[in-house]
């Protein structure tokens, strides 16, 4: 078999693996369809989309699949017959490396420390750039030493990861730094694909390609800010860049391809060549090592922003409110923070970017021995206490977000998530006496701290010593065989079982109703009064006890004397409590049911 017929077989064989996998990948579930058009692990699928893919995402998807399946098809074309030299041979095999690493290989890579990444990419185009410069027939040495300049923008960056990952001082504020090393991607693009256009060797199609990737530069910043408005950051982002993005690949490929060209220009003489590569080398390295320099002194990129007294450090702003400039912003304030008197976590002289390195660091921690050995090295007050997800969220949500996703929502998400919990919870409880209806009652789960709460309030709020009340009844529940207690317009209802909650059904009826005690454990009823004409229960606030839904006023005859029988049995379903009130001016204690 000829080698175009075993290319174009593995091309018809790979691109039907997609689009088959694709198929079957909506049939089955997310994270097939997830692994059949992202090409990447269910791991990610997990940290996108805990809960699972909406409509969009999954048409998004679908879409998706077709068209980087046309994509890899013009990607993996075979490469034009003829003659290469050693340079454009070295050029070639780097391209196809660098479309393999984007592809698939950048997975395997990712298992290794990030350093090793950081490393590999920059080696990576340091060679394939230089090589860029020797290949490419310019004809101008203007548009060389441009195309250098540039090239070496561009590689700056990737020195700046690298530096990152090391834990050293980076070049500067990633406020500035990060849109200029776009631009220069950019840039390095667009002055290559005038470099082949100069050359003539590479073919309309690989021009195109090439500009439509300078196309895909422009269009990052529009779609992400387009998908975000319309659909409110929906996945289904990611999706559209990650398959746009694969232009730059077919441009890549088709750059290696046509590498081959039989009407070469006459080589250089060899003082000429020498001087060449001293001058690229020059162009390339000298920038870079120009731009990395010691910090003389910390540096703060945030310092006008947050600092260790700031009030937003006391209730930093949930992470999903926040925009990913802002996350490092909040990470400093709380990792600064000297509140009620605890040292910060970090001391004083250290970076911004010292911090932030030292902060990733933390988050790669396998336990908290050893996220006290990096806050020692870090000159920490406090190394034993290390650092908790709540804080190395913002700087490493990818990583704090694989075993506490919670961490990683917005207020309206974390709001959402709270009351979906409380209704789950309150729709266990039914109303135990539904024959029985009461001039106004309710029924919800009453949400109690473990070990912590004797029980639950009957009182009058508007009472003035309300509270004094509240503190009476609660110490007089302890000497009751019932655990009831009361004081005047208030009476605390203990719980039976060590339980974290109940449910509690409280009714309110103009008489007393008959003495009904069957199927309940126990039944009590003691007197209680209203001095302002309400009787209601605690409702639950966010992160505090109390019922699951808004308590009635039970006070239906207003100011005066009431009763209250509090009926209590254990079933299948917990503790459950009935609480009947009605007008009555006995003081007696009454035991119904021991």
């Amino acid at each position: 078999m000829q080698p175009d017929g075993l290319w174009r077989i593995i091309r018809i064989g790979l691109v039907g693996l997609v689009l088959a996998a694709a198929v079957a990948g909506l049939m089955i579930g997310d994270s097939w369809l997830w692994v059949a058009v992202e090409w990447s692990p269910p791991a990610q699928l997990r940290f996108y989309a805990p809960d699972g893919f909406d409509t969009l995402t999954t048409v998004t998807l679908l879409a998706a699949a077709p068209v980087k399946a046309v994509l890899l098809w013009l990607i993996l074309r075979a490469p034009a017959p003829g003659p290469l030299d050693r340079r454009a041979k070295a050029l070639r095999l780097l391209l196809c490396l660098a479309v393999a690493y984007m592809l698939v290989l950048w997975f395997a890579i990712a298992l290794l420390p990030d350093v090793v990444g950081a490393a590999f990419r920059l080696a990576l185009w340091t060679s394939i750039n230089v090589l860029y410069l020797l290949v490419i027939r310019w004809r101008s040495w203007a548009l060389r030493t441009a195309a250098g300049a540039v090239f070496a923008v561009d590689l700056t960056g990737m020195a700046n990861e690298l530096l990152d990952e090391l834990d050293l001082p980076e070049l500067g504020s990633g406020g500035i730094v990060g849109p200029v090393l776009m631009l220069s991607g950019a840039a390095a693009t667009v002055i290559t694909v005038l470099g082949q256009w100069r050359d003539g060797r590479w073919s309309r199609g690989t021009l195109i390609a090439g500009w439509s990737s300078v196309g895909v530069w422009a269009l990052v910043i529009p779609l992400n800010l387009l998908f975000a408005e319309i659909f409110g950051g929906s996945l289904a982002t990611t999706v559209v860049m990650d398959a746009v993005g694969l232009v730059s690949l077919v441009w890549l490929a088709a750059t290696a391809r046509e590498l081959p060209t039989d009407d070469r220009l006459a080589d250089l003489p060899p003082a000429r060549r020498r001087a060449v590569r001293v001058a690229v080398a020059a162009v390339v390295v000298l920038p870079v090592i120009a731009a990395i320099h010691p910090e003389q002194n910390a540096y703060r990129t945030y310092t006008g922003t947050y600092t260790g007294t700031s009030p937003g450090c006391y209730d930093p702003p949930s992470f999903g409110d926040l925009e990913p400039a802002e996350r490092d912003a909040t990470f400093l304030c709380l990792a600064r923070s000297t509140t009620a008197g605890i040292p910060p976590m970090f001391p004083d002289n250290l970076s911004d970017q010292a911090i932030l390195a030292y902060g990733r660091a933390l988050c790669r921690a396998k336990d908290r021995d050893e996220q006290e050995v990096i806050l020692k090295r870090a000159g920490s007050a406090r190394p034993a206490s290390g650092a908790s997800p709540w804080d190395l969220v913002y700087v490493c949500p990818e990583i704090v977000g694989a075993t506490n996703p919670e961490l990683l929502r917005s207020t309206a998400e974390t709001k959402a998530a709270h009351d979906a919990y409380i209704a789950k919870e309150n729709a266990k409880c039914r109303d135990p006496w539904p024959r029985t209806k009461g001039v106004v009652q309710a029924t919800a789960n009453y949400f109690l701290f473990v070990d912590g709460d004797p029980g639950y309030l009957v009182h009058d709020p508007a009472d003035e010593a309300a509270e004094v009340a509240a503190e009476q009844a609660t110490d007089r529940s302890y000497d009751d065989s019932a655990g009831i207690g009361v004081s005047r317009s208030a009476a605390l209802i203990g719980h039976v079982e060590d339980v974290s909650d109940l449910c509690l059904t409280v009714k309110a009826l103009r008489t007393a109703p008959p003495r009904r005690t069957a199927g309940w454990d126990q039944v009590d009823e003691v007197p209680i009064v209203s001095l302002s004409g309400r009787l209601t229960v605690p409702e639950k606030g966010e992160g505090e006890v109390g019922a699951g839904a808004p308590m009635p006023n039970l006070a239906i005859a207003g100011k005066g004397g009431y009763r209250l029988r509090v009926h209590v049995r254990i079933g299948e379903t917990g503790e459950e409590h009935l609480v009947v009130v009605f007008p009555g001016t006995s003081r007696k204690r009454l035991t119904l049911k021991p």
